[in-house]
């Protein structure tokens, strides 16, 4: 079951119904749905009841979040519990979020390949890698982080920017780039599909002046992979002694 925010915006579902279509793909045996937390039908309840009265017995709830901020944190796991009170025979599991992963960073760089870099483009090229924004330190210190790891893939600068919460802005850190002698500056929307936020970080490119705007992630055959590990991880883990039992398990 892939978990995803929701979205008012309809591009948001038809990226997530996307993206649950290449998993299909990819694993042609394993049955994939999607919900969504909030603004999306099925919600995460409703899909689970339905689930429930077929008698599916196992599910393994994958958020479609890139960091452990609160929908991991405490949304996601709070409606987890409650479905599981109201249907002891379904045992759910709830797998990690998705990032940080070399995988994810390799989808950045093909988004911004399509968007007409090259590899040769690296060493005067600087980044701003525009995340949604969290008021959890923890995800933003995991932003900062591979920001971080991702400029010794050798990119000219790689900065951390925010839609939302948290600061730099898109626009400041393209300016802030800009202002440090950067030639090219390119903005990687570091969130998996449209909406709000990510408008608002394709705002913030087009005020600061970056000369690049690369794509959301969506349903790249990196972001694919990364959703079928994480998967894979949370069924090795139940298997294990420790993860023996009913119900809903971390």
């Amino acid at each position: 079951m892939i978990v995803a925010h929701g979205s008012r915006d309809p591009r948001h579902a038809a990226t997530v119904h996307a993206l649950g279509g290449r998993l299909r793909s990819l694993r042609p045996g394993l049955r994939v749905e999607t919900a969504f937390l909030e603004f999306g039908t099925p919600s995460v309840p409703e899909l689970l009841d339905r689930l429930a009265l077929e008698g599916v017995r196992d599910v393994t709830a994958q958020p479609l979040l890139l960091t452990r901020a609160f929908h991991a944190k405490t949304d996601l796991p709070a409606v987890l519990r409650t479905a599981s009170a109201r249907h002891p025979l379904l045992r759910i599991r709830q797998a990690a979020v998705l990032g940080p992963s070399p995988l994810l960073t390799r989808a950045l760089e093909r988004r911004l390949y399509e968007a007409g870099l090259t590899p040769a483009d690296k060493p005067t090229t600087g980044v701003v890698l525009a995340s949604a924004g969290s008021s959890d330190p923890e995800a933003v210190a995991v932003i900062a982080g591979i920001a971080r790891e991702w400029r010794r893939g050798g990119w000219c600068a790689v900065r951390p920017a925010y839609a939302s919460a948290s600061a730099p802005r898109t626009e400041d850190a393209v300016r802030e780039l800009r202002a440090a002698g950067v030639r090219r500056i390119a903005v990687a929307p570091y969130v998996i599909a449209p909406g709000f936020l990510p408008d608002r970080i394709a705002a913030g490119a087009r005020a600061g002046g970056a000369d690049v705007l690369a794509e959301v992630l969506g349903p790249a055959p990196e972001v694919a992979r990364l959703l079928l590990r994480r998967y894979d991880e949370a069924t090795a883990a139940a298997l294990a002694p420790a993860g023996v039992g009913a119900g809903l398990t971390a």
